[in-house]
């Protein structure tokens, strides 16, 4: 017999806590029937100075099977924080969750934009990734280099040997999902190696909530950049669809293209 959920969420604290986050959020977003392109990242938004979309991106989802999958995985993941013998452990979780949630987000918009100006790819100007597994795939890959005899559980059925599971995560995914991100998991697994081999290194508490004030303070100024709220009393506006509409914000008008959007599950 298994421990009881209760303890496994006691020596799971972080884990347990961003699933409980993304799962509200995904509650929210169902709710409010809010769209995806309102809180994905794209190119042709962040050139637009909507940097919040890197954070909102990374804990919203498309669909509950898309909450499940990811969720189910960063559970199975949650065992980095009984490993402090190794240098792993609650502390390294937290701090580490925060490079990279940011960092794969800068790394899959340098791909895309390498992707559209040097290899004409003009469409990836309007891919939207949503979804947490870039950074789930950075957690793989960090066990995957500190534990590599560790075995990963998926939905408590599936076993795979922790040092071949990133990659073969990254092929298996990308096979059954179409929709599924290759450059955001892919973006999170360069990022995982270079936590891991100690190129990225260095963070403790004072660094990681340093980083997480200067995150708030961007996330806020990029937001009333972009014209998303009215700091006084902080309103956020209305989601509306934006394709193919014309909305008046803030006195201006904006003349969405006519062009498809596609997502892309991370």
């Amino acid at each position: 017999m298994g421990k009881p959920l209760f303890h496994e969420i006691m020596e799971k604290p972080a884990s347990s806590t961003i699933i409980a986050i993304c799962s509200f959020i995904w509650y929210y977003i169902q709710k409010k029937n809010i769209s995806y392109s309102d809180v994905g990242l794209s190119y042709d938004t962040a050139m637009e100075g909507q940097y919040w979309r890197i954070i909102t991106s990374s804990f919203s989802h498309i669909s509950i099977l898309h909450l499940v999958f990811n969720m189910s995985a960063l559970w199975s993941l949650g065992v980095i924080e009984q490993l402090k013998s190794i240098g792993l452990g609650v502390e390294f979780y937290l701090q580490y969750t925060i490079v990279l949630v940011v960092l794969s987000g800068l790394l899959v918009l340098a791909f895309y934009h390498l992707l559209i100006h040097k290899v004409k790819l003009e469409h990836y100007k309007r891919v939207t990734a949503v979804g947490y597994s870039c950074v789930v795939f950075g957690w793989m890959t960090i066990l995957a280099a500190k534990q590599p005899s560790t075995k990963l559980n998926l939905f408590g059925v599936l076993s795979l040997p922790i040092s071949f599971a990133p990659f073969e995560s990254l092929i298996f995914t990308s096979i059954i999902v179409p929709q599924a991100s290759f450059i955001g998991h892919l973006s999170g697994i360069i990022v995982g190696y270079a936590v891991a081999w100690g190129l990225i290194h260095g963070m403790n508490n004072y660094w990681a909530v340093s980083m997480l004030g200067w995150i708030v303070l961007i996330f806020v100024w990029s937001l009333k950049k972009s014209g998303k709220i009215e700091l006084g009393f902080i309103e956020i506006e209305p989601v509306t669809e934006s394709v193919g509409l014309v909305a008046n914000r803030s006195s201006r008008s904006l003349q969405m293209e006519e062009l498809p959007l596609r997502v892309a599950q991370v």
